[in-house]
C-alpha cells in the first residue's frame, strides 16, 4: 500500500484526500518509482476542477505528471532501469491513466529520465517540465537563436524563469513581463535583460523602444485571451507568439485579419509535442543536461510542502504568489 492523493469530485484543493493504495506491479514498458518530490504544475489545478484541455474520466482519480525519485522494478521491456537508479518523471502521460501524487507510483518507462548525479530530488522534480516546455516551444519550434529578443509573459511562473534561462543559453535577449513591481527585482536577478510591468507601462509600446522599433522576434505568452490582440502588435515581422497557457481564462482571437495580415506565427503549444516525441525529448534532455553541467540552468523552487500539505499546496498554486515551482516531498 501506498499513501496516494486522489479525488473522487471536481472541485477545489479541499478535494484532494490523502489515501491508502495499492500500488500493483509495473506492467511492460512501465517502471515502478518510489517518489521522493513532486512537482506541482497548473495543469493538475485545472485538471482537479474540471477545466483542463482533457476531461477527468472516472473516479476516484489521480493527479500528477512531474516527479523525482528512485526506481524499484521495471515491467518487461524495460532494459536500462535497473532498481536503485535515481530518475525523474517528465509529463508524457494522460492523468487519467498515471498520477505520481503518491509515496510509490507507476509509471511508463518513456516518461523518465536519468537523473544526474548532484541534482537532488527536490530540484529533479522542479527542473524538467519548465525547461522541457521553454526549450520545446521557443528553440525547437519557433526557432529561437542568438540576437533574438524574446517577450516571456507571466514571467515569475516556473516556465518563464526557464525561458529566462534558456534564451540566455542561446544567446537570445529575454525581456519579461510582469504584473506588479514586486516582482521585477527578482526577474532581474533571474536574467531578464528587462523587466516591464504591465500594470504600470504599455507592454508594446516598451518592447518597441527596446528593440528600435522593430519588434520581438518571438513572445512566449502564457495568458492568452483579447490580450493576444496587443502582444502580435509587438512581434516582429516573420516573428512567432507562441501560447503555452489560458491564464486569462478567457477566448482568444487570432489577430492576423485585426492587424492587416501581417508575417505572424501563431500557434499553441504544449510540453507533450516534446515529451511524446522520443527523438525531440532525446534532443530535449541533451540540451537541459548540457545546461545543468555547464551551471547555466537552475531550477527555481519557490515553496516546498510534505504530502500531507497537498491541500495547502495546491491553495498556494492556484494562488499566484508564487516566483518558480512548487514542490511535495514524500517521506519513507
Amino acid at each position: 500500500m501506498a499513501r496516494t492523493v486522489r479525488f473522487h469530485e471536481l472541485g477545489g484543493p479541499e478535494v484532494l484526500r490523502l489515501e491508502d493504495v495499492e500500488t500493483g506491479a509495473p506492467g511492460p514498458g512501465e517502471l515502478l518509482i518510489r517518489v521522493d518530490a513532486i512537482g506541482l504544475n497548473r495543469a493538475e489545478a485545472l485538471f482537479r476542477g474540471g477545466d483542463y484541455i482533457e476531461p477527468v474520466k472516472e473516479f476516484p482519480a489521480r493527479l500528477g505528471a512531474e516527479a523525482a525519485g528512485v526506481v524499484e522494478a521495471a515491467g518487461a521491456g524495460v532494459p536500462g532501469f535497473e532498481p536503485g537508479r535515481s530518475v525523474s518523471v517528465v509529463p508524457a502521460f494522460s492523468m487519467n491513466d498515471y498520477g505520481v501524487y503518491a509515496e510509490r507510483a507507476i509509471v511508463p518507462a518513456a516518461a523518465v529520465v536519468p537523473r544526474p548525479a548532484g541534482l537532488g530530488a527536490v530540484e529533479g522534480a522542479a527542473v524538467w517540465m519548465p525547461f522541457l516546455t521553454a526549450y520545446g516551444a521557443l528553440v525547437e519550434t519557433g526557432g529561437m537563436r542568438a540576437g533574438d529578443t524574446v517577450v516571456l509573459t507571466a514571467a515569475s511562473s516556473s516556465v518563464g524563469l526557464a525561458a529566462i534561462q534558456v534564451a540566455e543559453r542561446v544567446g537570445a535577449t529575454p525581456i519579461a513581463t510582469t504584473r506588479t513591481r514586486a516582482k521585477a527585482e527578482r526577474l532581474r536577478a533571474a536574467g531578464a535583460a528587462e523587466v516591464i510591468v504591465a500594470g504600470e507601462e504599455d507592454v508594446v509600446t516598451r518592447v518597441r523602444e527596446l528593440t528600435g522599433g522593430r519588434g520581438a522576434a518571438h513572445v512566449f505568452d502564457a495568458v492568452a485571451g483579447p490580450g493576444v490582440r496587443e502582444l502580435a502588435k509587438g512581434v516582429a515581422p516573420g516573428g512567432s507568439l507562441i501560447l503555452y497557457g489560458m491564464l486569462s481564462g478567457e477566448p482568444t482571437p487570432y489577430p492576423g485579419f485585426e492587424l492587416g495580415m501581417p508575417a505572424l506565427s501563431l500557434r499553441t503549444y504544449t510540453v507533450h509535442e516534446t515529451t511524446t516525441d522520443p527523438e525531440r525529448l532525446r534532443r530535449a534532455a541533451a540540451f537541459v543536461l548540457s545546461g545543468l553541467r555547464a551551471g547555466a540552468f537552475r531550477p527555481v523552487v519557490d515553496r516546498v510542502f510534505g504530502l500531507d500539505e497537498i491541500v495547502e499546496a495546491h491553495r498556494h498554486l492556484e494562488s499566484g504568489a508564487q516566483i518558480g515551482k512548487i514542490v511535495v516531498t514524500v517521506d519513507h
